[in-house]
């Protein structure tokens, strides 16, 4: 068995850090791969205004204390109120004053109808944004109702100015109350939401926020994914309440609300929609992008507008080479700006393309094979949430390291501050909708379901890192595929389409309206062969399985074919990619994900443990295969475009 180094290692860490790595030497060669990763990474884009020091939110609440997790993390001991200032979270559209609002809440169960708790100190204390359900919030089990509760100041220096509150995610539905007046409800447990809450606001002084939740889980018919309230197998831990992070920011009475940045690639162009709110007709939208600190293109015109920023001689965003712009839009009126925000961007495009009469993936008109891990985003002792930011980037980083330059996010949503580690590290992003439960869904559910996917695809156009769209799988929750993609392809023509994920797994018609068809096969790869309008993909093999004691999760344990020890489980991986390389590359495969990335509660068939604590295969060998499979794939799709030529 081989071990990885304690995660804080990796990012500077601490004397035990190094004690760790000098008591494991076969922990350094996994250290230097992942140092050779970030080292080799573009500068990170940058673009005013950049976001300064949180503002202090005013006493913090006393009294949190963690459960004991069934599995602790290198991080679980670090955590802390004081711990949960991650940065602003919103790399895209970024400001310079906010006010984060993670730490201690005041915690309650809710009944029904209950009238909100205004003025009324709760019991008990949960750590936000980590899930009820989770250790690391303090609370430990599941509540359907539950009322959560905090004072917070506004500062002095944004008076005059309106406060808008941002949650990252709330699952499932949170009811806003400030100093007694109801903000608003949101509904959806995968998707950030703004409300405005300058009307409530007291002149000075200290404020007041409860937030109402009802969380139903398999009980109700919202998109859950893999959320269970009696989980097993490959059903895991619910995660209630909010899951992550909450913020104030001060903006003026007319604001830019959301920017929508879309790479023209064959043109050298970005086009560029911005929203508004209260912008009169004479103000103008001025936008700046940028190669590190050198301007490279701008434009500008009114709010209304769609803009075209130039992007002179672009130098595409891959996997070989994630290079980010960034990005400064301006809000003017009368030549002066009254609200900036900043971003980046990547310049790449993503297509099905017919070669020779078989469809094959294009990222930046090459022939690109996409080799990727099922990433669940799990963790043992903070659910959803991962306990720190460091550890946000750790499966990315050692799954980078380990060659693959894929990764499919199943069923889960993840924070924006994961997708701009996956843009920044240039890993290729197949992004799934969380499933309703099995039971086929009512009409209820299913608009439910469509607003929620769209809400989810509105928040992330604008990650160059995800490439592919999976509204369903293996049946879980399905209707109407072909009008769901449809409707994807109306929200999102610049991405590549997959009806159903595992089409073959369930009754459902086979897809005729994606992009791709995409079988799912254990333990061996399915060698689908691609038509002439729709390429194939792998989207699960894999789910080999290896027990490593003292870093599983207490119960019985899953896995569709188990193996003996570190090295029968490496030598098999390396064979399950070496059919893939030979009988199934030759269909003409795009795409290819191995089951699992992690262990994930009773499913221990990760490359890694549970508990980020232990690699299960030798890296050498397994980053070796990697490397032959995308080239050979890749090139197989340029070998046929030349016979086309």
């Amino acid at each position: 068995m081989l071990g990885v180094a304690l995660a804080l290692a990796l990012f500077g860490g601490s004397a035990r850090a190094a004690a760790a790595r000098r008591a494991s030497p076969a922990t350094e060669p996994i250290n230097q791969l992942v140092a050779g990763v970030t080292k080799g990474l573009p500068p990170a884009p940058s673009a005013p205004p950049r976001p300064g020091p949180s503002a202090s939110s005013g006493p913090q609440q006393s009294g949190w204390r963690a459960k004991r997790p069934m599995l602790s993390t290198p991080w679980t001991a670090h955590v802390s109120p004081a711990s949960q200032n991650r940065g602003y979270p919103r790399p895209q559209m970024t400001r310079t004053a906010w006010e984060n609002l993670n730490g201690a809440w005041q915690f309650a169960p809710a009944r029904v109808g209950a009238r909100p708790p205004v003025g009324v100190a709760l019991p008990r204390r949960i750590l936000v944004p980590f899930p009820m359900e989770s250790a690391l919030s303090g609370i430990g089990t599941h509540y359907e109702h539950s009322w959560y509760r905090r004072t917070f100041t506004i500062p002095s220096s944004w008076s005059g100015q309106r406060v808008l509150l941002n949650f990252g995610a709330v699952d499932w539905q949170a009811t806003v109350w400030v100093n007694g007046r109801r903000i608003g409800t949101h509904r959806g447990g995968y998707d950030a939401f703004t409300m405005d809450l300058t009307a409530a606001l007291r002149h000075s002084g200290v404020q007041e926020l409860v937030v109402g939740v009802d969380a139903p889980v398999d009980r109700g018919g919202e998109p859950i994914g893999k959320q269970r309230l009696r989980p097993h197998r490959i059903w895991y831990t619910a995660n209630s309440g909010i899951w992550q992070s909450v913020w104030l920011e001060p903006v003026p009475a007319a604001h830019i609300d959301s920017v929508r940045a879309t790479p023209d690639v064959q043109n050298d162009t970005l086009t560029l929609t911005v929203h508004t709110t209260g912008a009169s007709s004479d103000d103008t939208i001025q936008a700046i992008a940028y190669a590190g600190s050198q301007q490279v293109g701008s434009a500008q015109g009114s709010t209304t507008a769609t803009l075209t920023l130039p992007v002179p001689n672009a130098r595409l965003w891959s996997p070989t080479d994630p290079y980010l712009y960034g990005l400064t839009v301006q809000l003017t009126r009368g030549g002066r700006p009254i609200d900036a925000v900043g971003s980046y961007f990547g310049m790449r495009s993503i297509s099905v393309v017919p070669i020779g009469g078989v469809a094959r993936v294009e990222l930046n008109g090459q022939p690109t094979f996409m080799l990727g891990t099922l990433e669940q985003g799990y963790w043992p002792d903070g659910g959803y949430t991962a306990p720190a930011s460091q550890a946000l980037a750790y499966d990315l980083l050692i799954e980078k390291a380990l060659g693959f330059n894929a990764i499919r996010e199943h069923m889960k949503v993840e924070p924006q501050q994961w997708y701009y580690e996956t843009d920044r590290l240039g890993l290729l992003v197949w992004q799934d909708m969380p499933a309703m439960v099995l039971a086929t869904p009512t009409a209820a559910a299913q608009r439910e379901f469509l607003s929620e996917l769209h809400a989810i695809v509105n928040g992330n156009l604008d990650h160059p890192s995800i490439v592919q769209w999976d509204p369903f799988n293996e049946g879980w929750g399905e209707f109407d595929p072909a009008q769901v993609t449809q409707d994807l392809r109306s929200w999102d023509p610049t991405r590549l389409l997959d009806s159903t994920s595992g089409y073959n797994l369930c009754t459902c018609a086979l897809p005729d309206t994606g992009d791709v068809l995409d079988e799912h096969a254990y333990p061996a790869a399915g060698a689908q062969a691609p038509s002439a309008t729709q390429a194939t993909e792998d989207g699960e093999f894999g789910g080999l399985a290896l027990r490593v004691p003292g870093h599983m999760w207490p119960g019985r344990t899953f896995g569709y074919e188990r193996e003996a020890n570190s090295q029968i489980l490496t030598n098999r991986y390396v064979d399950l990619l070496t059919q893939v390389d030979r009988t199934v590359l030759p269909a003409g495969l795009s795409g290819a994900i191995y089951t699992a990335a992690s262990d994930v509660e009773d499913e221990i068939d990760g490359l890694f443990s549970f508990d980020r604590r232990r690699l299960k295969v030798a890296p050498a060998p397994v980053r070796t295969i990697n490397a032959r499979v995308i080239a050979d794939g890749s090139q197989r799709g340029t070998m046929s475009r030349s016979k086309a030529n």
